[in-house]
């Protein structure tokens, strides 16, 4: 199998550089001169662009994505489509989601949740989600969404760490994976139940103590003022995964609303008279920053569809909903591509002006297939949960090499570096030597903290840069090029998974005694989870007990995190201080050399 990610010098040499026109386009760029527009970029004046809470009472992400839209008039405008997996729909205008987020802010008043306190959401992509957020931002909570496909453990953990307060969730999300834990969360005092959409649900059918939401707002206030709220007061809470230890908890505040305000409009070209769709899902940072605050804060109306992926339905969604703007991941796109280029000419995409990615570097294979399949081609852009928002990114009116993630957004100062002995940070100024991706702190969505976690945040920075963990390479136009994680943290599907969340799954079953997993490149993944496990003495390997081992970990982590493969081994590689060397079992499983090997306590 060829790897997934190509060097920027093979790519150079077997794609051309797209060429964008630099007239005649149907919607003129935000950004039509990216070297001007570094030049007069400010942050002081992307926040004028924005509001602010009336009378000067600060800063809040709910008022600047619906509530400053009706001051302006656009109260009857369409936010949000929504369409069911079952084939219903559901609009709601700038003044129908300002009004429920007022009720949702009431109720947790009403409940007696206080400023910074966190509320969490494990739901599908449903109306009610993004109702819970706006109304989070405006109570001064901390919102945090939780991706519906996680196991039991995944969800208690991240709880915990949060310290969660308030759980929105539905009967049968709350039945299968918090219910057994919830006597391990005495932080937890409410869950709040959303009807499950096509199914019939009874009130007899809600756990003791649950308060059903949609009573609950009916008997709340659609009116609500906003307190005072400061730029640097605490509003998200992201999860993301390390190669040890638990997931960690990136911190964002309200500021961080200028970030996800500019970039849209210039990384998205969001002009209000677009249809957005971002596929994310908002328990992964992209659905939150752009598929939810960015559009909203635009004032465009966007799409949220609560299906799972299937081509022909995407198809349908674009062209149906005639999406102007398309942001979506790199697995999907490879997807899409497998369905074959006759399923996208059955359908009209004239109105789809603009696609975009981000998850995982999308090959250039991808970027010209949208090109020559859907008539545009895609637009890679990069950042991560920690930066909040779009920090490198190919535009609209900007040639795109396929391959690159771009170039680096005016404000946002971005360097190659290394670090030297003594832990000094060296930034490379040579175009094309591979490093580690750096950027200059500053910008309003930088995250301000790891919950709890003071030590692991201040490794992040260095030499007065924060330290990315990936590698890559910028080429002598500016371009920057993905070459691999500095870690063992794992891409799959557009997900970043933690590899200790896995191993230690997987030791909970009775036959392991140790477990090592790894990526594995894969063609439409990226990459999927490979697990390497050793048995305990009495247990022999055989298929049945590799099914076993799989289904335990499906059960407790869910497909998204499970590893898709296994393989049992006598003796997994280890230093001497008892670490699993990780690097040494992708290495193996791929070919790839081996690299230092002194640390190795035996070679099994």
């Amino acid at each position: 199998m060829a790897d997934t990610i190509e060097s920027a010098a093979e790519v150079l040499t077997r794609l051309p550089i797209i060429r964008k026109p630099r007239s005649g386009l149907a919607v003129a760029p935000n950004m039509p001169d990216y070297e001007a527009a570094r030049r007069a970029f400010s942050w002081e004046a992307a926040r004028r662009e924005l509001d602010g809470l009336p009378g000067g009472r600060g800063l809040n992400i709910a008022h600047e994505a619906v509530d400053r839209h009706l001051h302006a008039g656009l109260g009857s405008k369409i936010a949000m489509r929504w369409l069911g997996k079952e084939g219903s729909r559901r609009a709601l205008t700038y003044r129908e989601l300002a009004e429920a987020s007022n009720r949702f802010a009431n109720l947790l008043a009403r409940l007696g949740v206080g400023k910074g306190e966190r509320v969490f959401a494990l739901l599908g992509r449903v109306p009610e989600l993004y109702v819970a957020a706006l109304g989070s931002f405006k109570a001064g909570c901390v919102f945090c969404p939780l991706f519906s496909a996680f196991g039991p453990e995944p969800v208690r953990a991240r709880l915990e760490i949060g310290d969660a307060r308030v759980l929105v969730t539905n009967a049968a999300l709350y039945q299968r994976k918090v219910a057994a834990a919830r006597l391990a969360l005495p932080g937890l005092r409410h869950v709040l139940l959303v009807p499950e959409t096509g199914v019939q649900e009874t009130r007899q059918a809600m756990p003791a103590g649950a308060i059903d939401l949609a009573e609950a707002l009916a008997d709340s206030s659609g009116a609500f003022a906003i307190p005072p709220t400061e730029p640097e007061d605490p509003a998200l809470l992201h999860f993301t995964s390390g190669t040890t230890g638990r997931p960690k908890g990136a911190l964002h505040v309200h500021a961080a609303v200028v970030a996800h305000h500019i970039t849209g409009r210039l990384a998205l070209d969001l002009h209000a008279e677009d249809i957005f769709w971002c596929t994310a899902d908002p328990g992964w940072v992209t659905g939150t920053s752009y598929g939810l605050i960015a559009p909203l804060t635009n004032g465009v109306t966007m799409v949220v569809d609560e299906g799972d992926f299937d081509a022909e339905r995407w198809y349908r969604v674009l062209a149906e909903e005639r999406v102007s703007v398309w942001y979506t991941a790199p697995t999907a796109v490879r997807m899409m591509i497998r369905a074959g280029d006759e399923m996208a000419r059955r359908y009209d995409l004239k109105p789809l002006r603009f696609m975009a990615s981000v998850g995982e570097p999308l090959n250039p294979e991808a970027v010209e297939w949208g090109r020559t399949a859907l008539g545009r081609p895609f637009h890679d852009n990069w950042w991560q949960t920690e930066t909040g928002g779009i920090m490198i990114a190919n535009f609209l009116a900007m040639d795109i090499k396929p391959g690159s993630m771009g170039r680096a957004l005016p404000g946002i100062e971005a360097a190659i570096v290394r670090r030297a002995p003594g832990g000094a940070i060296q930034v490379i100024d040579a175009p094309d030597e591979q490093g580690e991706l750096a950027l200059r702190p500053g910008w309003p969505s930088m995250f301000r903290a790891y919950v709890n976690e003071a030590e692991r945040y201040a490794k992040c920075f260095s030499g007065g840069w924060y330290l990315t963990g990936d590698l890559a390479r910028r080429d002598a136009d500016g371009y920057y090029w993905f070459v691999g994680r500095a870690d063992d943290v794992i891409k799959t599907s557009g997900h970043l998974i933690g590899p200790f969340e896995v191993e230690s799954v997987l030791m909970e079953h009775p036959a392991v005694a140790e477990a090592g997993v790894i990526g594995k490149p894969d063609p439409m993944a990226f990459e999927v989870i490979k697990a390497f496990v050793t048995l305990k003495s009495g247990h022999s390997p055989s298929e049945e007990l590799k099914r076993s081992i799989l289904a335990h970990a499906r059960k407790r982590l869910g497909a998204a995190i499970a590893p898709k493969e296994m393989e049992f081994k006598p003796n997994l590689p280890k230093t001497r201080s008892g670490k699993i060397m990780r690097r040494l079992l992708k290495a193996r499983e791929l070919g790839l050399p081996e690299g230092d090997i002194s640390a190795l306590e035996r070679d099994p």
